[in-house]
């Protein structure tokens, strides 16, 4: 029997209609979007336009992606999303290094490098050597650990952004940790930058008054057998807009220092230049559940 469709009843009337939904966990997700969906539409009332409005920004989110760029993750990201489920499901992970957002830009796979390569395909800008060692919770190193790395370079820009004028897979590598868990790899020191302004993320920014920038940072996905994967950033301290990240990913204790080293033994040992710039990392991933 038909009834009527009121403002009050509404959200229960479209939960009702997923009662049969067999698949348990999809009925609560849909029922607790539907509930704060409504509540959110009865609170702010918006006319029959502003709701025009927003289904097409969505639309052009949607074809604003491509394979080397997800305009819904950069929405996720500066809405606060991102962070908030990486935040709510490093829960289970005490002691591990702490996780942040993916970003838009792994769109396409590193290229497998042996420890002490370069990613730095174009060798114009100051060297840089990041080593570190991967663990567990429990300080032991984790051996074939391995970290899938990616970044921008030092004007602020990925790969997959400047075809034909950046070389396919320059800033990115994939390493596997020694029977220590160690690794070390060469790069340069990556600029902070504006995410992509040119789309309907971009256009939301500029209505909010809001500037579009990350601090300089190095993105990581490190994995190893019988551990939880972890996404994790290394932001370079003192950067530009470490207090102000567009997408709220910063975390205080994955600031790192890239300290100035003026020591040309060690310049030969690592194979840069003197004087270069280092950073040394511990990676900690918890157990699997």
């Amino acid at each position: 029997m038909a009834t009527d469709f009121t403002e009050e009843g509404a959200a229960d009337a479209v939960i009702e209609s997923f009662a049969a939904t067999p698949d348990e966990r999809l009925r609560t997700i849909l029922g607790s979007l539907v509930r704060h969906l409504h509540a959110a539409v009865r609170e702010v009332e918006p006319s029959i336009a502003e709701w025009e409005q927003a289904i097409e920004f969505l639309t052009a989110t949607g074809q604003k992606c491509t394979d080397v760029r997800q305009e819904f993750i950069l929405l996720s990201d500066v809405l606060g999303i991102s962070m908030l489920v990486e935040t709510i499901n490093e829960r289970g992970a005490a002691g591990a290094t702490q996780s942040t957002v993916l970003g838009p830009f792994h769109m396409t796979r590193s290229p497998v490098r042996a420890l002490g390569d370069t990613i730095d395909l174009v060798g114009e800008s100051e060297p840089c050597v990041v080593t570190g060692q991967v663990v567990g919770t429990d300080g032991a190193p984790l051996a074939g650990a391995v970290l899938d790395v990616w970044q921008a370079n030092d004007h602020g820009a990925y790969d997959v952004q400047e075809p034909g004028k950046q070389p396919a897979g320059n800033g990115r590598g994939l390493f596997t940790t020694d029977d220590q868990g160690r690794f070390w790899f060469r790069t340069i020191v990556p600029s902070y930058y504006p995410i992509p302004t040119d789309g309907p993320v971009g256009d939301l920014l500029a209505a909010t008054r809001r500037h579009p920038y990350r601090p300089a940072h190095i993105h990581f996905i490190v994995s190893a057998d019988g551990y939880q994967p972890l996404t994790t950033h290394i932001f370079v301290a003192g950067t530009e807009y470490i207090d102000s990240d567009a997408v709220f990913a910063v975390k205080k204790s994955l600031i790192t220092e890239f300290k100035e080293v003026d020591d040309p033994e060690l310049a030969a040992r690592y194979q840069v230049s003197n004087p270069f710039r280092l950073a040394d990392i511990q990676i900690a991933l918890a157990p699997a559940s």
